[in-house]
């Protein structure tokens, strides 16, 4: 019997005035594309389908306001013929109490997220520790 790979968790980032997260939960899907950060497009080639996703509003809101899943993982940036990927993420659902980037660095755990600590790189792994924090904090269940 083939063992079940675990999920990873991945924070990405949109300025909502661009693409919020309440656009995503209309839309159903979106293809996830533009990114021009070498750090940023290895994390998404990092992405399996099924991976989670903390949906983070960068400069208005400065807050994760949702949960998205990784619907198709990383294939050519459609966008550009250079060496960018892109991948298509789905919703799963709003986060009942958004997790503002304040909350984030004054947490004792969560002031090491790479959101964080890597806070110009718009897709960030999130490990399992942090990722139940935010979920505690955003009073949601995954």
């Amino acid at each position: 019997m083939a063992k079940a790979t675990a999920k990873a968790t991945f924070l990405i980032k949109s300025e909502p005035s661009v693409y919020s997260f309440e656009q995503l939960l209309g839309d159903g899907s979106t293809t996830w594309d533009g990114v021009r950060n070498y750090e940023a497009r290895n994390n998404l080639r990092a992405m399996k389908k099924g991976d989670t996703l903390l949906y983070y509003h960068s400069n208005e809101g400065k807050e994760i306001v949702g949960l998205a899943r990784v619907a198709k993982p990383a294939f050519q940036d459609p966008k550009t013929e250079d060496d960018w990927s892109a991948i298509e993420v789905t919703p799963i659902k709003k986060l009942a109490v958004p997790v503002t980037l304040a909350q984030a660095k004054a947490h004792p755990l969560l002031s090491k997220m790479a959101l964080v600590k890597k806070s110009r790189i718009s897709v960030v792994p999130v490990t399992d520790a942090e990722l139940a924090v935010v979920l505690a904090l955003a009073k949601t269940k995954l």
